[in-house]
């Protein structure tokens, strides 16, 4: 009932736009080893290496969704001299990195999935991050004509809960509707049916 891109498609496309529109050429991974950090920076690798524009993976690195101190990988990568950093992993790793990274005058792009888009980055990583320097993709998002939709779903949620909608809410309601509607059809919630 998956209703938002997989780490394939998240992946995949932040890759080839690595190379197809920020024209990266040395390029550096990290994951944090879990799931959908690893998931996600391998699907990238791929769609990097699928353009075949002359851009390289110059070095791949790996931590976990617990660290803090990122000084030892990111000494290696400055070494390489990368110009787009990507992270397979979540804000509250990235932006602690995202600091560290400027203290040691790594001046690369940041790059990562829906792991990172988030209001939270920007207050974790403080100065750190320069005007253009992360780039990140949301595995879901609405168009023009459901934007109303959309809007309307977010205020009778701040107005039912008394908080904002945190990113992927929408999707999981609509996800729950498909079944809803399904069973609706059915007449019945027995799963073979």
């Amino acid at each position: 009932f998956r209703v938002v891109a997989n780490d394939g498609q998240l992946g995949g496309t932040l890759g080839r736009y690595a190379v197809q529109i920020n024209k990266a050429k040395k390029i550096a991974v990290i994951d944090d080893r879990t799931a959908y950090g690893q998931g996600v920076a391998e699907e990238f690798i791929k769609g990097v290496k699928s353009k075949n524009a002359g851009a390289e993976i110059v070095a791949q690195q790996y931590t976990n969704d617990k660290a803090t101190d990122f000084n030892a990988i990111l000494t290696a990568i400055k070494a390489k001299n990368p110009d787009t950093v990507f992270f397979g992993g979540m804000d509250a790793v990235a932006g602690p990195m995202l600091r560290q990274m400027k203290a040691l005058g790594i001046n690369a792009k940041f790059m990562g999935g829906d792991g990172i888009c988030s209001e939270q980055l920007a207050q974790l990583a403080g100065d750190a991050i320069g005007d253009g320097q992360v780039v990140c993709a949301e595995a879901g998002g609405v168009e023009d004509a459901q934007k109303k939709g959309m809007d309307d779903f977010k205020a009778a949620y701040k107005k039912k809960f008394n908080s904002d909608v945190q990113i992927y809410a929408p999707y999981v309601y609509d996800a729950v509707m498909v079944m809803v509607e399904a069973m609706k059809k059915a007449n019945s919630a027995e799963p073979a049916k």
